[in-house]
């Protein structure tokens, strides 16, 4: 039996020793630990990958979880861009390759370990999907899907019912969005109060955005359903306003007022718009405000929400230059937001993120992941200096204006974990997580992280696959 004091001590000596130092992240011994003063580590966990689907599925995107069959079981919408090249920008302009793409479902099951996965859209139809969203929006009890295709359009798949797993789903691409420019996020909420969902999605114009797509403005817009959603015009589009690259439009009570307002991010530029619901006897309504934030600036791709300083007012967490930062949310609520730097993964970027309380000592903490920069299908000629693909979490000091202390999980050479949703999937009373990731094939698809708590610390991170991309040391 291995004594504390010696645990103890190669503690000590990794933090002290730089040859030690550079052992790769993930088997360094976790110094994070939960209330009880247990050790937290992860193991990772694969829902679907290639080697599941039986087919070359890469670039994991968007991700939402629901019971889809009405079993009991929380089921995982996923959407998978084939993105080793981007079809929009292939240098040859008189050949446009088909497109690729897949929306596919994990049917969950009481072994957190035991899925049955589905394609039910790709090619045409799914052409490099970025997001999806759901909800019951023909009212028949049984949850349909919105997905954000980049290479063009917002396309409805209606749940056949009870025999989803295996049946077609009915679809529709709606016609206003066709050939449009390219949806990268999507959500469904229902903003007027009526019973029926309406899908918000915002059209950053082009897959890979040249300079003439930063300089010109593209749509933020409210689609709404009345009648047959299979049937193309009983859509209408409302749209909000334009901006330079919009990437996000988010549902979320901002104001608490019971209503749910819409949140837009703006890459080009490099700001967040707050809409919010003044919607009365079933007619859609927004205002617009800006969100003047103090001390930073954010363009919104990924956010999250909690009420951080326990004011009773949700604050935004989001990627923010330099790594992330939380947004004090003001009272009143048009004055500035205060920016507070929670962390960094430099050189590495904060691409996914999620709260949760991790550590169970009852405040929010931060889960992140990182977006790799070098090649999408091998490891290529890339050092721990490079912006490599990172998983890690922040965890929150009880004075979220205090410095948060990161604790990393993992860090490959290739990777993008774009997306966290948490849950205890093994329900064993602590917070799990899953995931998706990209840019890193054959190894791409959904995954999910089993936290793990130990009376001693153990590596930081246990892969599922004996081969894989190299893991890393810290730059």
């Amino acid at each position: 039996m291995i004594k504390i004091s010696s645990l103890l001590t190669a503690l000590y000596l990794f933090t002290s020793n730089p040859l030690l130092a550079q052992t790769p992240v993930g088997d360094t011994p976790t110094r994070a630990r939960s209330a009880n003063g247990a050790y937290i580590s992860w193991k990772e966990h694969i829902i679907d990958d290639p080697s599941i689907a039986g087919f070359a599925l890469s670039g994991g995107d968007g991700l939402v979880v629901a019971d889809i069959d009405k079993d009991g079981y929380e089921d995982v919408v996923s959407v998978h861009e084939s993105d080793s090249t981007y079809d929009s920008a292939v240098p040859d302009p008189d050949f446009v390759p088909p497109p690729e793409g897949y929306v596919r479902i994990a049917f969950g099951s009481e072994d957190p370990d035991i899925w049955i996965n589905i394609t039910i859209a790709e090619a045409t139809d799914a052409a490099a999907p970025e997001d999806a969203a759901i909800a019951d929006v023909n009212g028949d009890g049984y949850l349909d899907i919105m997905v954000a295709a980049e290479l063009s359009h917002l396309i409805y798949l209606q749940n056949p019912g009870p025999n989803s797993r295996t049946e077609t789903w009915p679809r529709l691409i709606l016609p206003m969005t066709e050939g449009r420019g390219s949806y990268i996020r999507v959500f469904m909420a229902d903003f007027d109060g009526d019973g029926i969902p309406e899908a918000v999605a915002a059209n950053k114009g082009a897959q890979r955005p040249a300079a003439e797509d930063f300089a010109r403005s593209t749509a933020v817009s409210v689609f709404k359903v009345t009648g047959d959603p299979l049937r193309g015009d009983s859509w209408r589009e409302i749209v909000l306003g334009r901006y330079s690259v919009p990437q996000n439009a988010e549902p979320v009570d901002l104001d608490s007022d019971g209503d749910l307002d819409i949140i837009v991010g703006s890459r080009g530029e490099q700001r967040l718009i707050f809409f919010e619901n003044v919607s009365s006897d079933g007619a859609l309504e927004f205002r617009e405000h800006a969100i003047g934030i103090n001390g930073s600036r954010a363009a919104g791709f990924n956010l999250a929400y909690t009420d951080l300083d326990g004011d009773g007012r949700l604050d935004i967490i989001t990627a923010t230059p330099g790594g992330l930062s939380w947004l004090q949310q003001p009272e009143p609520i048009d004055d500035a937001w205060n920016a507070y730097f929670i962390g960094s993964f430099a050189p590495d970027s904060i691409t996914g993120l999620e709260v949760a309380d991790i550590d169970g000592d009852g405040d929010m903490d931060v889960i992140a992941g990182s977006y790799s920069r070098g090649p999408r299908t091998g490891d290529g000629d890339v050092d721990s200096s490079d912006a490599l693909g990172r998983l890690g979490w922040f965890e929150n000091p009880g004075d979220a204006k205090s410095a948060w202390t990161r604790h990393d999980i993992s860090r490959r050479k290739r990777g993008m974990f774009d997306k966290f949703i948490a849950r205890d999937l093994d329900r064993d009373g602590d917070i799990d997580f899953l995931g998706t990731r990209g840019n890193s094939a054959p190894f791409d698809g959904v995954f999910w992280l089993e936290q793990i708590r130990t009376e001693t610390p153990v590596a930081a991170f246990q892969p599922a696959r004996a081969a894989e991309s190299e893991e890393m040391p810290l730059p």
